[in-house]
């Protein structure tokens, strides 16, 4: 986009956690059309600035550029091709802009349909909470045609402090988002069971977690998590941040993408078994810190602690 470009008119289908303060960044620059099926939504979008629809496919209408939150391929394929999907409101020319992690085969499979109507698919997977995306901070990892990335790039540029381009087709970013969840997954899952250890071990969770973390031990999901670990034994547990239903998903994902391209994933499935166990237990709406819990149910108490030792 050259600096004598009109600046592009954005969709924001979704004002949830995530949806609003990147509906609200981008508020602040560009032209942002908003649509929630919750009222209360629409309502602290209007107050920053987004214009707000009763609809999707109306608010989708004469957009440049859509951005799409969703929790999966199936609702990715609903909200675009669905019986009230918007795909066929964007014009010829358009972007989606998917910030999800939904898997490679449905991004692809998504970017083909789209083709046929003339729309381009920039797959550009985030990661970040709420706050960061309220204040431009996400790190998006981005798989997409040069021409279409162009058309994308005003607004990944206001919601991204890391802006890495990995591949020139949908289903790159997914690639490395994958990668990225491997990491994240297991990284939670060994956590929770080193600080899970600790405790049968008699040892003060809070002062083990400290000891690690200062050490060579330490990373950044042990740091970040550790913490709501303990408070997930609390009777209000952690605050939810990133639910553990997510990570049923994500692990889903990265054992299948590992099946098809014929590589053992032996750790990750381990991790995934952990997640798959906390949704059985009824967990899937906890913060994914909670996955704690499917190891160590409860902590055992100070008594039980010196008797261990």
């Amino acid at each position: 986009m050259s600096e004598n470009s009109p600046a592009p008119v954005v969709a924001v289908l979704g004002l949830g956690a995530m949806g609003l303060p990147m509906a609200a960044r981008l508020a602040s620059r560009l032209t942002v059309h908003g649509f929630d099926i919750a009222q209360a939504r629409l309502d602290l979008a209007a107050e920053a600035g987004v214009a707000t629809f009763p609809s999707g496919r109306s608010a989708a209408a004469g957009a440049d550029a859509l951005l799409l939150a969703v929790r999966n391929g199936e609702q990715l394929h609903d909200v675009l091709f669905g019986a009230e999907g918007v795909a066929s409101s964007l014009g010829p020319g358009a972007v989606v802009i998917l910030t999800s992690t939904v898997g490679i085969e449905a991004v692809r499979e998504t970017a083909e349909r789209l083709a046929d109507l003339g729309i381009g698919l920039v797959d550009a997977p985030l990661s970040g909470g709420p706050l960061r995306a309220g204040h431009g901070d996400l790190l998006i990892v981005v798989g997409a045609a040069p021409e279409d990335l162009a058309k994308a790039r005003p607004v990944l540029v206001l919601l991204a402090s890391t802006l890495t381009v990995v591949g020139h087709h949908p289903g790159d970013g997914q690639a490395l988002k994958t990668v990225n969840q491997l990491l994240c997954g297991v990284h939670i899952a060994a956590a929770a069971e080193a600080l899970a250890l600790a405790d049968a071990l008699g040892l003060d969770q809070a002062t083990t977690l400290e000891a690690l973390n200062a050490g060579a031990a330490g990373s950044f999901m042990l740091g970040n998590r550790g913490p709501r670990m303990l408070a997930a034994y609390s009777d209000g547990g952690a605050e939810v941040l990133s639910r553990l239903d997510i990570f049923v998903k994500d692990m889903g994902i990265v054992g299948k993408a590992a099946r098809a391209a014929g590589l053992a994933s032996p750790v990750a499935a381990a991790a995934e078994q952990l997640y798959l166990l906390g949704h059985a237990q009824g967990l899937s709406a906890h913060d994914d810190s909670a996955v704690i819990k499917v190891i160590a149910p409860t902590r055992r108490n100070p008594s039980e602690a010196s008797a261990a030792r």
